[in-house]
């Protein structure tokens, strides 16, 4: 799941490569796939071998979803949020409390792990039997340290033609979420800039 769990939340919404969208999580059995795939930066709170997303958890994840991409169409706003969901997003107060019940659903506690010979961690213990309220509460948990943290402030969301995810920039010159992201958005203003030339003067 990378560095930041709720930008690979944010992230199963996509640009599809044929100037639509796509959606990794359009079905429980994708969202399990996703789950299987992306889980371990969770803190080993779901065994991802075995965990298989029923239609109850694909909703909540789903819901969740829709939190995180609202709240991170907050988190860069007076900037434009991404162009998947903007027409559709879940009110900021309404996300809050959903970001904020899931991760309330499930009891930890934080304890010190130290190995022998490497340096100490922290990691989550949890008495939860259920492994879905554990992810949905991982991922919600996730969230949090996110928006909390410094990344909030480098959150962006690309602007790329056809492109519909939020980064982290990187760099301070940094426009979109990667090269090939760039490459289009400077074809596309060459492209407007050459229209705007031959209408302008239209014997050139």
């Amino acid at each position: 799941m990378g560095s930041w769990p709720a930008l690979e939340l944010a992230s199963t919404i996509r640009h599809d490569g044929d100037g639509g969208v796509a959606d990794d999580l359009a079905t429980p059995v994708g969202a399990t796939r996703w789950v299987r795939q992306h889980g371990e930066s969770l803190g080993g709170q779901v065994d991802v071998a075995r965990f298989v997303v029923d239609d109850g958890l694909w909703n909540e994840i789903i819901e969740l979803r829709r939190a995180v991409r609202a709240l991170f169409a907050h988190a860069v706003s007076p900037a434009p949020p991404s162009r998947a969901d903007a027409h559709r997003l879940m009110p900021v107060e309404q996300a809050l409390a959903r970001l904020n019940a899931a991760a309330a659903r499930e009891a930890v506690v934080p304890r010190l792990d130290w190995p022998t010979g490497a340096p100490p961690r922290t990691v989550v213990f949890s008495a939860e039997p259920d492994t879905g309220v554990r992810l949905v509460a991982a991922l919600a948990r996730a969230t949090i340290d996110f928006l909390s943290g410094p990344e909030r402030e480098r959150l962006r969301a690309c602007n790329a033609p056809r492109c519909v995810r939020y980064f982290v920039k990187s760099h301070g010159r940094q426009e979109w979420c990667k090269p090939s992201c760039g490459n289009r958005a400077r074809v596309a203003r060459h492209y407007e800039r050459h229209t705007a030339a031959t209408t302008a003067d239209p014997t050139g």
